[in-house]
């Protein structure tokens, strides 16, 4: 029998960290993954888009992964599967279930643009080699991969597929997958600027980027909305809102490494070829956060969520 997983809530897709001579930064790591856990939120991602996952070899990422297991108090780590071969990604699969992974984030095999057999056949091996839960990636803007509701209901004769992080830009799909497939799996946004609307329309967890530096207004978010508190949930996504927005782009990781640095004391270092941002790119992201800084939210007592009071 399969392994269940009623994951919900913020899950960050975290950032990998490099020192100057490009290695993994370990503390730094630990410290930035802390910071997130300490703001409570409900699980990690690692090895993402976000954490330059195409730029790790198989070792590194089992590292960062075990850093994050070793902070996150009991929460599940998702690692992130990712590779361009199937049967390399079941390999890492099997991997980081040795290792501690409470399941897996799941990528088609890029940069291939696989039809619809090919990617049911892809996700289903690495989902069978792993053994463990697994949140279904859809992000047909990126990757050119559409896996469409019709599909979750081919696929959802998979017990280890139990939840999709969809990221097809389109706040629409979360009904479209909900009166196909009822309550059969969880979903959660991938895109930072449609949480809430994407919390409106029944998805019940963001996989989330700006929480790399506002984790305490992410979890807010989320936890008044599950309260019942939309109006006040609301308003401090209008705030958030310009910063959600820099997720939204082709340079979202030296983006919000940038944000991370200014707001956290963390650093904007990346693994080439991407490059911290310079001249206009880099101020435009700077007075967008300086602006947040002046105007940033009191936040009010927040409820627990039910996951959040399992971990403590």
């Amino acid at each position: 029998m399969a392994p269940s997983a009623k994951w919900e809530g913020i899950f960050p897709a975290v950032t990998t960290k490099f020192t100057e001579d490009d290695k993994l930064d370990f503390k730094e790591m630990e410290r930035c993954f802390r910071l997130q856990i300490e703001a409570g939120v409900d699980g990690l991602v690692v090895c993402g888009s976000l954490g330059e996952a195409s730029t790790l070899d198989p070792d590194e990422k089992l590292e960062v992964l075990k850093i994050a297991i070793d902070v996150a108090e009991g929460r599940p780590v998702l690692l992130t599967i990712s590779d361009g071969s199937t049967r390399n990604a079941q390999k890492l699969a099997e991997r980081g279930a040795k290792a501690g992974a409470a399941g897996f984030m799941v990528l088609p095999g890029l940069p291939y643009k696989s039809d619809r057999r090919e990617t049911i056949a892809h996700y289903t091996a690495v989902a069978r080699a792993g053994g463990l839960p697994v949140m279904i990636y859809n992000n047909p803007v990126a990757y050119g991969v559409d896996i469409t509701p019709d599909m979750l209901v081919e696929m959802a004769a998979e017990p280890l597929f139990t939840s999709i992080k969809e990221s097809s830009d389109d706040v629409r799909r979360v009904t479209e997958i909900i009166n196909l497939t009822g309550d059969r799996y969880q979903i959660f946004t991938g895109v930072d600027n449609l949480a809430l609307e994407s919390f409106a329309m029944g998805a019940v967890g963001w996989i989330a980027g700006l929480v790399a530096a506002f984790p305490a207004e992410t979890v807010a978010i989320w936890r008044l909305v599950r309260a019942g508190r939309m109006a006040e949930a609301l308003e401090i996504y209008r705030w958030f809102r310009p910063l959600l927005d820099v997720d939204v782009s082709t340079k979202l990781v030296q983006n919000i490494k940038l944000v991370e640095a200014l707001v956290i004391n963390s650093n904007d270092r990346c693994r080439p070829p991407r490059l911290p941002l310079v001249d206009a790119e880099r101020e435009r992201i700077v007075k967008i956060v300086e602006k947040a800084l002046a105007n940033r939210p009191k936040l009010p007592a927040l409820p627990e969520t039910p996951s959040a009071a399992a971990a403590e």
